[in-house]
């Protein structure tokens, strides 16, 4: 008994060590996860608001006429409005009034402009016009340039300062909901820039994936499980489609460059030649899932159809199929989240461009959300820090919605045997 005893006790001591690292790990991965939420909230919650400043704006006739449309002298219209709250400036100093049009976004005068062009009516009136302030203004009422930093070494000298101030007191700066984070496209300018572009660009990519993918992934397996005879080749496409499930994602990204566009001719940047990359990689993912999900179909089903006179093509598409769907839809969405959250593939073949506007159809030029963030992450402008991380948090929304949308379908449509 005491050599029970003593082995009972040795086991139970084993079991406690295994369960202590077990928790360990999962609470270390856990704080991992928790880390790398925070870091990017607390850096990415900035870009979500947006600094703007209203002002009234005569649209002068001598510098804007329907004669010249949509040309014009907005960049100065826009100058004298804002001088206008600095009556001690003398606005014909080009330097004193670059100062004073600086705290604008560049975009403001493209905002008039489309105005006007709309609604000639506008030239000869007074107007307001709320825009976007430019990036250093925008910086400093997010609290990320600080006052007390020696002059010299800061980005907006004290005299900028002021003017913002007076502005401020004014009542004319507010800091309202950034819609343009996903209603505008890319940007030299960090207060201009948006994901439009890449979320339309990413869209394309993936819808063409899945509708090549997802057929002849499902197919292929369809055949490989149930149809193939199991002989040596067989077993050989089976371990090669095992190992493509393994390659590093940037091969695809060779193949595609050589093949797609080297041979084919296919444009560069298009969001169509993204998806067939994607497809790629996606593609065994998907053959590996659907075949899983038709061996978890009991033997019973097939023999069942098979004694009430079913072919054996009814077997598989009427009884076979329809019951591993949940467990096929689950694997190909887990597929083309992660095809969403790739990245080198679609660099190598050029979705990484400056594209200032979405894509209108998978054949033009576009980026991809992954493809944005590099591009934002390798941008000097201190802007464009908080819009990367505020563009990793919409890609990570979109693949946990992914994710979820899984975990809904098996769960409600499986089936326990």
């Amino acid at each position: 008994m005491a050599t029970v005893r003593k082995g009972l006790a040795k086991r139970k001591r084993k079991e406690m060590i295994l369960q202590g690292v077990g928790i360990g790990a999962i609470g270390f991965a856990l704080t991992v996860l928790f880390i790398l939420i925070a870091s990017l909230v607390s850096t990415g919650y900035q870009a979500f608001t947006q600094t703007h400043v209203e002002i009234e704006v005569f649209v002068d006739p001598q510098e804007i006429s329907e004669e010249n449309l949509p040309r014009g002298g907005f960049r100065d219209v826009l100058s004298d409005s804002v001088g206008q709250y600095f009556p001690e400036v003398d606005m014909s100093d080009r330097g004193d009034a670059r100062v004073l049009s600086s705290i604008l976004s560049n975009g403001a005068q493209f905002k008039l402009r489309d105005m006007v062009v709309e609604d000639p009516s506008l030239i000869g009136q007074t107007i307001s016009l709320k825009v976007p302030t430019s990036d250093p203004y925008d910086q400093l009422n997010k609290g990320l340039i600080d006052r007390d930093t020696p002059e010299e070494f800061r980005r907006l000298k004290d005299p900028e300062l002021q003017n913002f101030d007076r502005l401020a007191d004014l009542g004319l700066i507010s800091k309202p909901l950034n819609t343009g984070l996903l209603s505008n496209a890319d940007s030299r300018f960090p207060e201009l820039a948006g994901l439009k572009g890449a979320l339309v660009g990413s869209f394309w990519a993936l819808l063409t994936c899945f509708l090549i993918s997802f057929p002849l992934g499902i197919g292929a397996a369809i055949y490989l499980e149930e149809f193939a005879p199991k002989n040596k080749l067989s077993d050989f496409i089976e371990v090669n489609i095992n190992n493509l499930a393994a390659v590093p994602s940037v091969v695809f990204g060779l193949l595609a460059l050589a093949v797609f566009i080297g041979w084919f001719g296919l444009p560069r940047s298009a969001p169509f030649v993204g998806g067939l990359t994607l497809a790629l990689m996606t593609m065994p993912t998907i053959i590996i899932a659907t075949r899983a999900a038709l061996k978890a179909v009991p033997p019973s089903i097939r023999e069942a159809a098979l004694g009430v006179g079913a072919s054996k093509s009814q077997v598989v598409f009427q009884h076979v199929l329809p019951l591993a769907m949940p467990g096929i839809l689950t694997g190909t969405i887990i597929g083309l989240a992660q095809a969403l959250g790739e990245t080198a593939p679609l660099l190598l073949i050029g979705m990484n461009a400056f594209i200032t506007s979405a894509a209108g159809s998978p054949f033009d030029s576009a980026t991809a959300l992954p493809t944005q963030i590099f591009i934002w992450a390798d941008s000097p402008e201190r802007g464009f820090v908080s819009r990367t991380s505020a563009a990793i948090l919409v890609l990570l929304a979109f693949l946990i919605t992914m994710n979820a949308i899984a975990i809904f379908l098996r769960s409600k449509f499986e089936r326990k045997w």
